[in-house]
């Protein structure tokens, strides 16, 4: 590999500059290079290391007299280590102009007195502000338009740099200067600058109150940072080579190529040109290291941190600086929260549009690429481009997007079964003996559904009820079951495999969270108590453990209170399905009074959703007070229970309706005669002569449709309206063109800033689709296509939003999507109990089984055709005295009626013990828990077999990361042996080798 070479740096003057207080100490440190070893990831195969010539790096400090307030835990404010090869070879001095400079760690005290800020700067000045009008100025501007690269000079002005040029904005801090947290301002600002890094204050074009503050981060601070915070970084080109294959598959991989010949190539796939050559991708990597600077692949200074990883950095260091004297007072986000500071946020690359075709001239900057390969609509069915996604917006969003994928992915093939399934029941509808049965039974009269104003019914009046149900409650309903039960195994343990592959290709398989920051309020609130961190060995608050019960008790108990107010909302809607069931039936329309049961179902659904949408709102609020009660140690505690309570909130709102219709409506009405009545009032409600299933598939299918498309306008539609309001106000002040001139931090400002919550909106609509798609799926197969289709749309209206509507968010790292992997698995085994009960107790599966081998036409030979239902339906129908009706319930006839069928398996009303349970329905009630027990018992076999059978890498991962192992102790000596033989040609060449040999 070619020496790795160093661009001359760019100095960045900075705005205002600062030097220690001359009373303050300081000390010299010579950094020695034999040091702890680095830590290398290599992710393939080549024999040697070989050193790179380093070229000195210099470092332009400026100073002025600042006290400061410096956090302990933050490495000491440092001069730059200059690598520069001297004549020993050792790195522990930089060479510079004939100079030797020894790199000296200053160390800064804390203290404050009443003189401090006297000859400091105050952060609201307004000499400090340059005028909102322009990035640079006229003489700027010429200057920079007339250097070589007009295009690259010219894309300094939009708004990405300061005003000089040259120091790329790597975060934006936004203030108001009415805000009356002046002081805490200004002493944070200036630790900022203690800390090396750059700032430039620029007032708003829109609102002279509004004060942007740009920070930039110099190469120095870059560098200490990175090895500070074990950020990896290229050093090498990998190598890949190819496995072993075997003879047979050589040829199948041939004759599959052939076939291929004849498709498009690869239409769902991205042209290699027009995506960017991702540098760290294709590069082993290692924790950076200013000792080894020499073995990084540095070909620019400016490019080789990229934006996200300085923003990450800044943001780091915003995060540990003080603004008041006291431990607690520290950090962007309390001053954020104390309303010290407005916003703070990294700056997009510019705009994700461009006048210029992006075929003929390219991408003006990967916010640009983003759009045109991910984000518009066009790219649909493209794969995405999930290195370019972490590489701008961070492994954490890298994550989620890769994992919607996935889901996408694997919805194709059940929806395809699914579609499958609701096809057999089409083409099987003409040969179904038990809807043929209900459409020729014109002389069954069947019982009244409600009381008094429900009229008798013919049988065949529910012919169409009775096809419908076919098409979802059919023969090949077990065997999806079983499918999508064995289908979501299969997706999470895959999903292991992708997830190792993409942590491996992103450098996060030995990456390791560091330790935490305790959150503000769980310090306001146990400061007085105290206990030292076994992993840092540091004191810090400690909360009782009874303490601790007493608070998750609360919380629990309020929980279940949550619970229960959902159960009284869905009493509410048993007692509207009640009630208005008797008011359609005395409907004026003709239309509606014949269709009341459905009229009845449609309305009660709608009106649930409604519900469920005002009851969302009140769950976000009770779910904060009471995580907040809970007083969680960390953010990510914080955020683990959160996500744990929205969600049970949510998913009993959601299903406890659907769990009713599927469960409870219809098995505990009683009989004609006999009716178990609600609050002695009012009869519960009864299923369709066709059925329960029906009832089912129509809640399943309008909350599905309706949550999906009320989720999608409010993630799509709430910030282009905010920021279409944005744009009309900006006109109708500026004028039309005001807004071209606007530079990128005040046109970041003015879009919508991301969720409090980060990805836990996306995650959890997701999640709560999974579930639909697998816990009632023997009841609507149709349930994976319409996910499939949602999330098809929802993968580009997310990445539009992200990329177009939202503000850049602070790219973050993670190993995988958290909590949500065991939510996902909770509902996998969920899932198979409920389709074990759907198909065992709302469908009539198994009545029909019991009918055809027990007691149709073909008893006792082992057949279950269509020919063996004859007579199912008689069968499955008992026979009632209009007589006995209850003075209450007996409708309005004219008496000729004298006796109806009802759907249960009584004795008839002249036989010894009237309406008495017949030996049918303890057959049907058997075969009903022995299909539940064997079907749970032989699904969870399924399920644990695949998940043994799968391993969690793939095998020319393990390879890969086993060989990874064995290079890195032979590089190692490598490297050692190569160092020692350069000291031995250097003590050769100054004439002072001795020969210790033996003579």
């Amino acid at each position: 590999m070619p020496p790795a070479e160093l661009s001359e740096p760019v100095s960045c003057p900075a705005s205002i500059s600062i030097t220690p207080v001359p009373s303050y100490s300081s000390s010299q440190e010579t950094i020695s290079e034999n040091t702890a070893g680095i830590s290398l990831s290599i992710h393939g195969a080549e024999k040697q290391i070989r050193n790179h010539h380093k070229r000195s790096a210099p470092c332009h400090h400026t100073s002025e007299r600042l006290p400061v307030v410096r956090h302990s835990s933050l490495p000491p404010v440092r001069k730059s280590i200059n690598m520069e090869e001297s004549s020993s070879g050792s790195p522990d001095s930089a060479v510079t102009n004939g100079k030797v400079h020894h790199p000296a760690i200053k160390d800064v005290k804390i203290f404050f007195d009443g003189s401090e800020g006297v000859n400091s700067p105050s952060k609201d000045d307004d000499s400090l502000l340059h005028p909102g009008n322009l990035t640079s100025t006229s003489e700027d501007r010429r200057r920079l338009e007339t250097g070589k690269d007009g295009v690259k000079e010219t894309s300094k002005l939009s708004g990405l740099f300061f005003r000089d040029g040259k120091c790329r904005i790597d975060y934006i801090v936004v203030y108001r200067k009415s805000s009356p947290q002046t002081e805490k301002r200004e002493v944070f600002e200036r630790n900022i600058r203690a800390e090396g890094l750059q700032m430039e204050k620029e007032s708003s074009i829109t609102n002279s109150d509004v004060i942007f503050l740009k920070l930039h981060a110099p190469w120095e601070v870059l560098c200490r940072y990175a090895e500070l915070m074990n950020i990896r970084m290229p050093f090498r080109r990998k190598i890949y080579y190819l496995h072993r294959r075997f003879k047979f598959m050589s040829r199948m991989e041939k004759r599959i190529s052939r076939f291929r010949g004849w498709l498009p190539r690869k239409p769902m796939k991205f042209d290699k040109d027009t995506l960017p050559d991702l540098e760290e991708n294709d590069s082993y990597t290692a924790p950076f290291s200013q000792q080894r600077i020499h073995h990084f692949i540095i070909h620019n200074k400016d490019t080789f941190f990229n934006n996200a990883t300085r923003s990450r950095i800044v943001h780091h260091i915003l995060q540990r600086i003080k603004y008041e004297e006291g431990k607690n007072k520290i950090g962007l986000n309390r001053l954020l929260s104390n309303n010290s500071y407005e916003a703070a946020f990294p700056l997009h690359e510019g705009s994700y549009r461009s006048k210029n075709s992006i075929r003929t001239h390219g991408a003006d900057n990967h916010r640009h690429l983003l759009y045109e390969c991910w984000a518009w609509w066009g790219v649909w069915y493209k794969y995405q481009p999930l290195d370019l996604v972490r590489q701008y917006f961070g492994e954490k969003i890298g994550l989620y997007f890769a994992w919607l994928g996935w889901y996408t992915g694997m919805l194709f093939p059940a929806a395809f079964v699914g579609l499958l399934v609701f096809l057999y029941g089409v083409f099987t509808l003409d040969y179904c003996q038990v809807s043929k049965e209900v459409c020729q039974a014109s002389d069954i009269i069947m019982c009244p559904l409600c009381d008094k104003y429900c009229p008798y019914m013919k049988l065949s009046d529910s012919c169409v009820y009775a096809k419908v149900t076919h098409l979802f409650d059919n023969g090949a309903t077990v065997f999806f079951a079983v499918f999508m039960a064995v289908w979501a195994t299969v997706f999470l343990e895959f999903w292991k495999r992708r997830r190792a592959v993409i942590a491996y290709d992103w450098d996060l398989i030995d990456w390791e969270e560091e330790e935490e920051e305790i959150r503000p309020q769980f310090e306001a609130k146990y400061s007085k108590k105290e206990r030292v961190n076994p992993i840092s060995g540091k004191p810090e608050p400690y909360q009782a453990f009874t303490d601790k019960c007493s608070r998750l008790i609360v919380s629990a108990s309020g929980i279940f209170f949550m619970i229960l107010v959902v159960i009284a909302a869905v009493f509410g809607i048993v007692i509207y399905r009640v009630v208005t069931v008797s008011t359609f039936a005395a409907f004026e329309w003709a239309l509606i009074r014949k269709n009341s049961q459905v009229a009845t179902t449609g309305t009660a659904v709608c009106i649930n959703f409604c519900i469920i949408m005002l009851l969302n709102v009140l769950y976000e609020k009770v779910a904060l007070i009471l995580t907040n009660l809970e007083q969680p140690r960390t953010e990510s505690e914080w955020e683990n229970s959160f996500t744990l309570k929205m969600f049970l909130f949510q998913f009993v709102n959601l299903n406890s309706s659907t769990f009713y219709i599927a469960f409870f409506l219809g098995r505990f009405t009683g009989r004609p005669g006999a009716y178990l009545r609600l609050i002695n009032r009012w009869k519960l409600e009864e299923c369709h002569p066709s059925g329960c299933l029906i009832d089912l598939c129509m809640q399943m299918g309008i909350i599905m449709v309706l949550k999906q498309t009320w989720n999608n306008f409010m993630e799509l539609g709430y910030p282009l309206i905010q920021n279409w309001w944005t744009r009309r106000r900006l006109r109708q002040e500026h004028g039309h063109e005001a807004k071209a001139s606007f530079p990128q931090w005040e046109k970041d400002f003015n879009l919508q800033p991301m969720n409090d919550y980060g990805l836990f909106d996306e995650y959890l609509e997701m999640i709560l689709q999974f579930g639909f798609t697998t816990i009632f799926v023997a009841a609507f197969p149709l349930a994976p296509l319409l996910a499939l289709l949602n999330n098809i749309i929802e993968i580009r209206l997310d990445a539009y939003k992200f990329v177009t509507q939202w503000r850049r968010p602070l790219a973050s790292r993670a190993k995988d999507i958290g909590i949500w992997y065991g939510i996902l698995e909770g509902i996998g085994i969920l899932s198979v109990i409920t389709n074990a009960f759907v198909i065992a107790v709302t469908s009539d599966f198994i009545p029909r089984l019991v009918y055809a081998y027990k007691y149709g036409p073909c008893a006792g030979q082992g057949q279950a055709g269509e020919k063996c239902m004859v007579g199912y339906v008689n069968a499955s129908l008992s026979v009632f005295q209009v007589s006995d009706f209850e003075n209450r319930s007996e409708p309005k006839t004219d008496g000729s009626i004298k006796y109806c069928r009802y759907r249960d398996y009584r004795d008839p009303p002249n036989s010894k013990e009237p309406y008495s349970y017949t030996l049918q329905f303890w057959h049907v009630l058997a075969a009903r828990l022995a299909f539940i027990i064997v079907f749970e018992h032989m699904v969870f076999t399924i399920k644990n077999l695949i998940s043994y059978l799968i391993p969690d890498l793939p095998k020319d991962l393990r390879d890969r990361m086993r060989r990874e192992k064995y290079l890195i102790q032979e590089m190692m000596y490598e490297a050692e042996l190569d160092r020692l033989q350069k000291e031995r040609n250097e003590r050769k060449k100054n004439g002072k080798s001795h020969h210790n040999e033996w003579p």
